[in-house]
């Protein structure tokens, strides 16, 4: 990043209410997307508190703006944006056996996702249908996975893919041993 800390966090709070008055959301619009509360997200553009990367990361989610960017004020340009495996996101889902990291980039959420699933013997994904016209497409890396759509049910060896339905309930389950895969979301 360009600038050094102090600068980044002054301007902070003016860069996240100029993304949310850009996208023309309300601070409740923007906290259902988000998932942190409108009071926080209220605190934190009026500079009465500092996120967490967490509660910084669903917010530029929501508001569908580069985090990177919206830190260092850097746009376009020559640049490349890294984020190291260790500062990707990630979605303990301990009761299922599942973890989820999620590798797209802030601005792409809504259009076009892509997650690591890493699954238990027996770990799952269940999910809600998702937007009209979702599809998804799922690689196993490692392991068999079943995956089912709807009514639809299919196996899913290592190396394979499978392409299904997205806006009816779905699930992902990783069968007789600890599975791996790289899930892409494509909303219509």
């Amino acid at each position: 990043m360009t600038e050094n800390t102090d600068d980044i966090l002054s301007k902070l709070p003016a860069r996240l209410k100029e993304a949310r008055r850009a996208q023309g959301l309300s601070l409740e619009a923007v906290a259902k997307l988000s998932g942190v509360s409108r009071s926080m997200v209220s605190q934190i553009e009026r500079g009465e508190s500092s996120p967490t990367i967490a509660t910084l990361w669903n917010l530029t989610r929501a508001l569908q703006v580069d985090f990177a960017g919206l830190l260092d004020g850097e746009t376009g340009g020559d640049r490349i944006d890294v984020l190291n495996a260790k500062d990707l996101p990630t979605i303990e889902n301990r009761d299922a056996g599942c973890r989820i990291r999620i590798l797209s980039p802030p601005e792409e959420v809504g259009q076009h996702e892509l997650y690591e699933i890493r699954f238990e013997a027996g770990g799952r994904l269940d999910s809600q249908p998702h937007r009209a016209g979702t599809r998804e497409q799922l690689i196993v890396i490692s392991g068999r996975i079943e995956v089912r759509s709807g009514s639809a049910i299919a196996v899913i060896e290592e190396g394979g893919t499978a392409r299904y339905a997205a806006d009816v309930a779905h699930c992902i389950t990783a069968l007789e041993s600890r599975a791996r895969a790289f899930l892409t979301v494509k909303n219509a």
